[in-house]
């Protein structure tokens, strides 16, 4: 096969988080061609295929992965502009922030509040990623990717990826069975910047004039940086995947329920919209009542000393690690039993 095949390739430095045994076998793949040739070449071969993207959302287990890795590599930006908005074509190996960065310089409005999340194209409408009133359902029209059970490549449109909070078609009911090419994004030309999430608006407070797409983008990539959600050298808490735990998605009852729980006078607990009849909460903020702080830890795992969401490698852990300590702070909710190190008027 034309694509090179390396073997027993180290994965940790692949990720984000840094933690992973090694690939048996591993390519990269810059074309579409390669990435076809390798998946079929692991048909062949009756071995287990992962295809990576940036790996910013993603633990590798310790003993690593028995099959094929495919890294997807396909580049290439296509703007097609109309009178109100630019459809834009990227393909799924593209850094997800320098796009971002380059929509914003063309004024394109509709992923300044997407700045700053690492990883690639290709990932986005996996998990349909969103941040700070903004998700990439609202803009991608479609996708390209290559269908494992029909082997061929097919155009997804975007009611058929199945968008909903964090979710897709591609995460859930057909996991595993497309491999994303390109995406297609729609944004409006000259559009004012989103700042509907509170932390957005808490930075331009107290300004007359609008915030500019550029200043919004700025600010969003701040407030990461704060929360050690953004990708700094040298900073010991990037050594993580960003967000571990979703925003739970509730009912009226159940959300107000919580906050009589809450109890103390003043306390209030954080509410976002969501569908009709139900309401996102704060993740980090129940973790955090749940009596684990900020930079807690648990051998050589933690949370990060800036944001609770976040579990950090502190140095040399594994990927029973990293499960162990999710799996404590789970437990804590699940069972309502705290450890030694947790108490709370939650638990």
């Amino acid at each position: 096969m034309k694509a090179l095949i390396h073997e027993n390739v180290a994965l940790a430095p692949l990720t984000t988080f840094g933690i992973g045994g090694p690939a048996r076998y591993f390519v990269d793949a810059p074309d579409e061609e390669t990435v076809l040739e390798a998946i079929h070449w692991a048909k062949e071969k009756k071995l287990p295929l992962f295809v990576l993207g940036g790996g910013s959302n993603l633990l590798v287990a310790d003993s690593g992965f028995p099959g094929l890795v495919v890294r997807i590599g396909i580049r290439g930006i296509e703007w097609t502009a109309a009178v109100d908005k630019t459809i834009v074509r990227a393909g799924a190996g593209e850094e997800w922030d320098p796009l971002v960065g380059l929509c914003v310089e063309r004024e394109l409005a509709g992923i300044e509040c997407l700045s700053g999340i690492p990883g690639s194209v290709g990932g986005t409408p996996v998990q349909n990623v969103g941040a700070y009133g903004q998700e990439v359902s609202e803009v991608l029209i479609a996708v390209r990717a290559y269908d494992r059970n029909m082997d061929r490549i097919i155009e997804l449109s975007h009611d058929e990826c199945g968008f909903a909070y964090r979710t897709s078609l591609f995460n859930t009911v057909a996991k595993d069975r497309y491999v994303v090419l390109r995406v297609t994004y729609s944004l409006r030309n000259n559009g004012a910047p989103s700042i509907r999430y509170p932390d957005v608006q808490r930075e331009f407070e107290g300004r007359n004039a609008s915030p500019t797409l550029a200043e919004v983008r700025t600010a969003v990539r701040c407030i990461r940086a704060r929360k050690a959600m953004l990708l700094v050298q040298g900073d010991p808490d990037c050594r993580s995947a960003g967000s571990f735990f979703k925003n739970p998605i509730i009912t009226e009852k159940q959300f107000a329920d919580l906050q009589s729980v809450a109890g103390a006078p003043g306390v209030i607990v954080p509410r976002y919209p969501a569908a009709p009849g139900r309401v996102k909460t704060a993740a980090a903020w129940l973790i955090e009542q749940a009596g684990f702080s900020k930079g807690y830890s648990l051998g050589p795992v933690g949370l990060s000393t800036k944001h609770t969401l976040a579990l950090v490698n502190k140095g040399g852990a594994g990927a029973n690690d990293v499960l162990r300590l999710a799996r404590e702070i789970r437990r804590v909710f699940e069972t309502g039993s705290a450890s030694n190190s947790c108490r709370s008027r939650f638990c």
